[in-house]
């Protein structure tokens, strides 16, 4: 899959172009879902099995992003690894090298940080304070509905 941003400073693929006038706030989830990181996985996962969601972003005892735990951190150090889920904490499973944008970021730089880092789910703050939450999906759908 190839990305490009096009001379004209839009984001393209294909036949689907997102505008650089479009914002990060544009396409984002505001109802984002957080975890502390002292949580147990088995109670993460409930969460997200009640709001059918691929994510939840970890928060620290003074609500600082330090995390996000997702499917794949499930999958891959839960399952694959045969651990019990509910003695296990998220901190000790979530991925904390990730990224956050801005409520106001350009939209049409986003699909390329996503591929570049491999996330499928971005966590979306205005200053430090975790607001929304941008997926793939999110960006899929925006440019379904914007057409």
């Amino acid at each position: 899959m190839s990305f490009k941003i096009t001379p004209k400073g839009n984001f393209h693929h294909g036949n689907m172009d997102i505008s650089c006038n479009s914002h990060v706030s544009d396409a984002m989830i505001d109802d984002v879902k957080t975890v502390d990181q002292e949580m147990s996985v088995y109670d993460a996962v409930q969460i997200m099995k009640k709001n059918n969601i691929g994510s939840v972003v970890v928060l620290s005892a003074i609500f600082d992003a330090v995390g996000i735990f997702t499917e794949r951190d499930l999958m891959n150090k839960i399952v694959a690894e045969g651990k019990d889920p509910g003695q296990v904490k998220v901190k000790d499973v979530m991925t904390p090298d990730f990224s956050c944008v801005q409520l106001e970021d350009s939209l049409c730089d986003i699909p390329k940080i996503m591929h570049d880092k491999k996330h499928a789910h971005i966590p979306v703050v205005k200053g430090r304070e975790v607001v929304g939450i941008l997926s793939s999906d999110d960006i899929l759908d925006f440019l379904i509905r914007d057409k």
